[in-house]
């Protein structure tokens, strides 16, 4: 058995839609997040199936400095993001499109190191209130 790595975010999640809400909906039909470690941070890797089927991928590497990286893919609320470190289980990201801030996610590992509790709020490219909390299962 490998150590654990020592950000609890790295790993494989996968979307609990049983224990997520999504405000506004519909929720997408499956979302899994990889995030593995990327020198003095992360890459994260996500794909969704939205409720229409169509399929979402997008990516970027980020350290947790606050500073504004690319996102590389196909994500409609955010062309850039930032992330910062709250603590040792918890991640802020800062989404923005255009310059403007969309959304802003909190990311929380269970102490357990099971779960992963992304919260998201804000207001998304289409002008919606975003208000969604989505619980992810270690892989």
């Amino acid at each position: 058995m490998l150590a654990q790595p020592t950000d609890p975010q790295v790993g494989t999640w996968k979307l609990s839609l049983a224990k997520s809400k999504y405000s506004p909906g519909p929720a997408p039909k499956s979302a899994t997040t990889k995030i593995e470690a990327a020198g003095a941070g992360t890459k994260v890797i996500v794909d969704q199936t939205p409720a229409d089927g169509s399929t979402r991928h997008w990516e970027f590497t980020a350290n947790y400095d606050g500073k504004d990286v690319p996102v590389i893919g196909n994500n409609p609320d955010a062309d850039m993001i930032a992330r910062t470190r709250v603590n040792a289980n918890t991640v802020k990201t800062i989404s923005k499109k255009n310059g403007k801030i969309t959304t802003t996610q909190t990311s929380t590992v269970s102490s357990d190191g099971k779960t992963r509790t992304v919260t998201t709020t804000g207001t998304n490219a289409a002008g919606q209130t975003v208000n969604n909390v989505a619980v992810y299962e270690r892989q």
